[in-house]
């Protein structure tokens, strides 16, 4: 079976302030986790490749299963040390790629054309496109051949604008998934914030928070299997 691939961020801070942010790490350990247990294997790759920071609130919401997975000595190095740059991925090597959260990626995500390359042939080889929470900025500005929005006509969800808010970083963030996702034409589905939620519109499989990893690695699984 093919690998899947896990995109993280670089982000070290929101920008333009001093507050620290990164990956939120239950979305890499709670996704890899799922996906060992079905046996599947994982690679790791950043926009920069190398080192990709935690993102301290993250820590506040681990339990007995991430604590696992992070203490694991192949996570730390592969995961949080020395991941992939793009130019080390090998696209046909994959049955899927999935876009962790964290706001960092709000920076390091949706401009980034190698991993968006990356991406069109994972989906061309008839691979899955997966997100979880802000992870689907990596998918806000894909676009296919003829030069439409991939996403567009699509049914997905990722992190709302109601979420952000209550998260307190609505006036920091660059943008709003919802209200992109919207604007590229994508029918943006949710539940009530904070909920589970999960959603598959062919190979396309998002999440709405980061409550709604594991449901991702089901949907995941399931198509792969």
């Amino acid at each position: 079976m093919k690998k899947v691939l896990v995109v993280e961020t670089n982000v070290t801070r929101y920008q333009g302030t001093n507050e620290p942010t990164g990956l939120w790490l239950g979305e890499a350990a709670e996704f890899v986790a799922e996906l060992e247990k079905a046996g599947i294997a994982v690679d790791y790759v950043s926009p920069k490749g190398g080192f990709v920071p935690i993102d301290p609130r993250s820590m506040k919401y681990t339990d007995a299963s991430i604590m696992q997975v992070y203490e694991n000595a192949d996570f730390v190095e592969r995961a949080l040390i020395h991941t992939l740059r793009p130019d080390e991925v090998q696209p046909a090597d994959y049955a899927a790629i999935y876009y962790t959260g964290g706001h960092g990626v709000m920076w390091d995500f949706p401009d980034n054309s190698a991993l968006q390359q990356i991406a069109l042939t994972i989906y061309h080889n008839g691979g899955y496109l997966t997100s979880v929470c802000h992870g689907i900025a990596g998918l806000l500005n894909i676009k296919d051949a003829e030069g439409q929005y991939l996403i567009a006509g699509k049914q997905i969800t990722g992190f709302t604008t109601a979420e952000e808010i209550l998260a307190g970083k609505k006036k920091v963030v660059p943008f709003l998934n919802q209200q992109v996702a919207t604007a590229r034409g994508a029918h943006f589905i949710k539940k009530r914030f904070y909920s589970e939620f999960a959603a598959a519109d062919g190979q396309l499989l998002t999440g709405q928070n980061p409550f709604s990893v594991k449901a991702v690695a089901r949907l995941l699984i399931e198509k792969l299997k």
